[in-house]
Order: structure tokens, then C-alpha cells, then sequence
């Protein structure tokens, strides 16, 4: 059983899951966003429950009843004290190695999110320093890092709005 996580962690991730699927809907991307409980099995030492990750279309049919043996497209790991050097650590760096294309790593805490994205062989960080991030492979998304402070969520509709009219360069 996993140690029970803070309010702030999970807040932090019921907004990403609302906001990420609610775009993935509108958008019509399809694909499976799954959370928490889905075991991806990178190999006999390599389980892992992602707090929410997302496999592509394309990918569906590989998934096995109780499992998906292969990496999903996109990842994100809300960081607690128990967890956070894992997933930064071997956990990234299976990721990165099993092909992953996105990877987010939230600080419900400290509010130090990083966002990193497939650059050939590695994922290297994107939008450091920057309130407005672009997602690499949602297209047109944008999510901003003001909105991910757990103690003053926004509300996902607005954000939703506000993410639609920011799909620009």
C-alpha cells in the first residue's frame, strides 16, 4: 500500500487530472489518461504507478488487461517527501530510457514545477522560468505554473478558457 499522500499533493493532482482530461476530451485526442493505479511494468524491477499518465491512441492496443508493459507518452509524478528522490531519479531515468516524450514533476510544496520533453535520446527541461508551458505533445496546450499552487487552485473552466486563447506562438 502507498503511504497516504497530503491534501496539497492531491489537490494539486484532482486539478491536473480535471484540466488535462476535460482538454484531452474537447480536443478529441483520444487515448487513455490513467491515474495512480495503473501499473506500467518497464521490466521485472520496473513497476510503476504514475499519478497520471497518458498513453496515445496508437498505443491502446498493447496495453494488457492488468498492466501496460510499455512507457506512456506522457508522465506526470506529483513530488512528496517519500517519493520525490525516485521520481527524479530512477524512475526519470527509466522514463527517459523506455521513450517517454513528456514528463512533469509538480512540487506541491515548493511550487518548483519542471516540465521536460523528448530531445532525441534525453528529455531536456522546457519553459524553465517561463509562467506560460507549452506542452510538447498536447498540441495547442498551455498550462501556466500560477495556476498549479495547491492552496490557490483555480478553477478548471476558467483555466480552460484562458488556455484556449493562449494556443498562439
Amino acid at each position: 500500500m502507498h503511504s497516504p499522500v497530503s491534501l496539497k499533493h492531491a489537490d494539486l493532482l484532482n486539478f491536473v487530472d480535471e484540466f488535462l482530461r476535460r482538454w484531452i476530451r474537447k480536443k478529441q485526442l483520444g487515448g487513455r489518461l490513467y491515474r495512480e493505479v495503473v501499473a506500467v511494468r518497464l521490466g521485472q524491477r520496473n513497476v510503476f504507478l504514475p499519478d497520471l499518465c497518458w498513453f496515445a491512441p496508437e498505443q491502446l492496443p498493447m496495453l494488457e488487461p492488468t498492466h501496460a508493459p510499455l512507457a506512456p507518452r506522457w508522465v506526470c509524478e506529483v513530488l512528496s517527501p517519500t517519493t520525490a528522490d525516485r521520481d527524479i531519479g530512477p524512475k526519470f531515468s527509466t522514463y527517459e530510457e523506455q521513450g517517454v516524450r513528456e514528463y512533469w514533476v509538480l512540487d506541491p510544496d515548493h511550487l518548483e514545477h519542471r516540465f521536460f520533453a523528448r530531445d532525441g535520446d534525453y528529455l531536456s527541461e522546457f519553459d524553465a522560468g517561463s509562467d506560460a508551458v507549452r506542452s510538447r505533445i498536447f498540441d495547442g496546450l498551455v498550462i501556466k505554473r500560477s495556476w498549479l499552487d495547491p492552496v490557490h487552485l483555480p478553477d478548471v473552466e476558467t483555466c480552460l478558457v484562458e488556455a484556449a486563447s493562449s494556443t498562439g506562438p
